[in-house]
């Protein structure tokens, strides 16, 4: 979420919604970026939508946190955001993946993910969201499938040495082709 919030491109007055937004700390690290940003967070999870709430309230923020299926057509309206982003769980059902029953996919999967945000961001808005590098392939053809267009990527480090630990992308909705390969992101430069 901290790579995230620093990596997604926001402006003044946009109109943001977190999908899957637990505890709520992705809103508000882009709020202390532009102050301006309409929010609007979703979770499944009722304790996790709660919580989003509380962490609201506590800093001063009033902004819708909707509990529901980020998948379900009614529970927002179509094109009415410019920016969405997600920190998702990372791996699919049944893949051996670890990280607990969280950071495994369940009824929204990276595919119906993609396709939540297509729906949810204006024709030239953006989808930001972070992944696993090893599913990197899946997560750029699901974009292009839902007509989200990847136009930046940033692979994380925690040293030169060291494989990728996550893939930070952020998509442009019916946006022309082109993707730029950011400088990768250190953790640790040696």
């Amino acid at each position: 979420s901290l790579l995230l919030g620093e990596f997604a491109t926001v402006r003044r007055g946009w109109r943001v919604c977190d999908l899957g937004c637990g505890s709520g700390v992705l809103s508000l690290l882009l709020l202390a970026r532009e102050s301006t940003l309409s929010l609007t967070a979703v979770d499944l999870s009722p304790a996790a939508a709660d919580l989003c709430r509380r962490n609201f309230a506590e800093n001063g923020l009033e902004a819708p946190v909707l509990t529901g299926d980020l998948t379900a057509p009614a529970l927002l309206p179509a094109g009415s955001f410019d920016l969405v982003i997600s920190n998702p769980p990372y791996f699919a059902a049944d893949s051996g993946g670890n990280g607990g029953e969280a950071r495994m996919e369940g009824t929204c999967t990276l595919e119906s993910l993609c396709a939540a945000a297509a729906r949810l961001v204006k024709n030239g808005g953006r989808f930001a969201l972070v992944h696993r590098p090893e599913r990197l392939a899946e997560l750029l053809e699901a974009l292009r499938c839902r007509g989200l267009e990847p136009k930046r990527l940033r692979l994380c480090h925690h040293s030169p040495a060291a494989p990728p630990f996550a893939a930070l992308v952020e998509a442009v909705h019916q946006g022309r082709p082109g993707l730029e390969i950011l400088p990768p992101f250190l953790d640790r430069p040696d």
